[in-house]
């Protein structure tokens, strides 16, 4: 019987010990030593957000959202999901055991071994075994696979590392959000900003346009020139109405984001004309590594899958279960808790190998192979992204301070060439279609500053976000 057993345990080993590559790599593409010409290893992302955005009405909106906002608290019962699955994968590695109470009542056929064995044997002095016989049992049960192959293990590290991107999934979660309402809040200051403009703008025309009344009436302007200011008037205060509806629109917004119903949002308009740091201090790519939320998600997801192809690659390997019992069992509950009379117990070992149709486990296999590859590729295209996004905001920095630059001295010049039009309009010296496009010149000015300022604080939140602030 030993060799026996000997000879079934060898050719079930031998059944899974087909060589398998579990060992799986990609093309690999050199990350850049720095963003450009950029390579100081200070960097904004390792700033708190509540020091990095330092005002006081948008780190009040932000701390609501971040216990109110539904995403952000989705992501966070994500987290418990994955942490209920890595207790359930370590739970697998120890052993079961379990309390069973299981009263029953057999019978055997007469012309079976049991009942024909039954009818001729005592069960108690000078009474055989009942044809119906009563079986009470109370006591322990357990069961226990031995991880021979680090199946278990490999499962319990998968299902870690799984945790582990859930947590970073709900810190991408929570930079997103960051992100998300300091934009809507820089949109709507600069709404603000914009409405401030119209209305000083509408005041203005209206002066204008009771002068050109004082004139027609003075016979020194005619009907068509009123209209023609008037026309300007009320494109202007269209113009107005349609900033006014943006700004309720976006408090919603905020507002939805902070997981409550409408209500005015408190805000300071001044903040929009904010001077940005002359250089933005980014690090280097390898720091980017360590702060993006999403990029360490996508490395965890790695190493998981990793795991994950170890664990389908034991399946083919012979795989060892204890089982065992004990308890007390009689047919009569008054017998039931006598020692050693009604003690029973049982140990079974039993070693199992597939050995023919192992498509299911040759498919997990490859199922896990593929899922190894694909989180490798999403790793590689994380980093490419987040690398390029901080390139694209540097570039757009740069480029949007020169233009709000460029954009403050044009309205500075159009203001006053509203003014020289109105003048020489009065001396005659020039028609009042020149004063109209003077000022709708310089309205366009105004907003398109603005707007340059509104793009720069904008880009100052994408440096931040692309660099993986926001969640610390």
């Amino acid at each position: 019987m030993k060799k026996l057993f000997n000879l079934i345990g060898l050719i079930l080993l031998l059944a899974g010990c087909k060589t398998r590559n579990i060992h799986f790599t990609i093309p690999e593409q050199t990350l850049p030593v720095s963003f450009q010409r950029y390579a100081d290893s200070t960097t904004i992302a390792d700033m708190q957000w509540r020091d990095y955005f330092a005002d006081r009405h948008l780190v009040t909106l932000i701390d609501t959202a971040l216990t109110r906002n539904p995403d952000l608290n989705i992501a966070l019962e994500r987290i418990e999901l994955a942490n209920a699955g890595l207790l359930n994968a370590r739970a697998a590695l120890r052993p079961s055991v379990s309390g069973n109470i299981s009263p029953a009542l057999r019978r055997y056929g007469l012309y079976t071994m049991d009942g024909a064995g039954n009818i001729s044997t005592e069960i108690t002095l000078g009474k055989i075994v009942p044809a119906d016989l009563p079986d009470f049992y109370i006591g322990l049960q357990s069961s226990w696979e031995i991880d021979l192959w680090k199946k278990l293990s490999n499962r319990k590290n998968a299902a870690y590392s799984s945790f582990l991107a859930s947590v970073e999934g709900a810190r991408f979660v929570t930079t997103a959000l960051i992100s998300e309402i300091a934009l809507a809040y820089y949109e709507l200051i600069a709404l603000d900003n914009e409405q401030e403009v119209l209305s000083e703008t509408i005041r203005n025309q209206e002066e204008v346009l009771d002068v050109i009344r004082y004139q027609k009436e003075a016979g020194r302007a005619n009907e068509l020139v009123v209209q023609q200011f008037k026309a300007q008037q009320l494109n202007t205060r269209t113009l107005e109405r349609e900033v006014m509806l943006k700004i309720s629109e976006t408090e919603n917004r905020i507002n939805f984001l902070l997981g409550r119903y409408p209500q005015p949002i408190e805000r300071n308009k001044a903040l929009l004309f904010r001077d940005l740091p002359l250089e933005i201090a980014t690090g280097i790519p390898s720091q980017m590594l360590l702060n993006r939320p999403d990029i360490r998600a996508a490395n965890y997801q790695v190493q998981a899958s990793r795991f994950d192809v170890k664990a389908a690659n034991a399946e083919f390997l012979p795989g060892l279960t204890l089982t065992a019992g004990l308890g007390y069992q009689a047919f009569n509950p008054k017998f039931l808790l006598q020692t050693p009379a009604s003690l029973a117990y049982s140990l079974v070992g039993g070693l199992t190998a597939p050995l023919i149709n192992k498509k299911a486990i040759e498919a997990r296999f490859s199922m896990a192979k593929s899922s190894q590859i694909i989180a490798m590729y999403t790793y590689q295209k994380a980093i490419l992204n987040g690398y390029t996004e901080v390139v694209n905001e540097l570039t757009r920095i740069n480029a949007l301070r020169e233009i709000s630059d460029l954009k403050t001295v044009q309205s500075q010049v159009l203001e006053e060439s509203v003014e020289t039009s109105s003048q020489l309009y009065a001396s005659a010296k020039a028609t009042y279609l020149e004063v109209l496009i003077a000022q709708q010149n310089a309205i366009q000015a105004k907003l398109e500053m603005v707007d340059s300022h509104k793009k720069q604080l904008m880009a100052s939140i994408a440096i931040y976000k692309a660099l993986g602030g926001g969640w610390k």
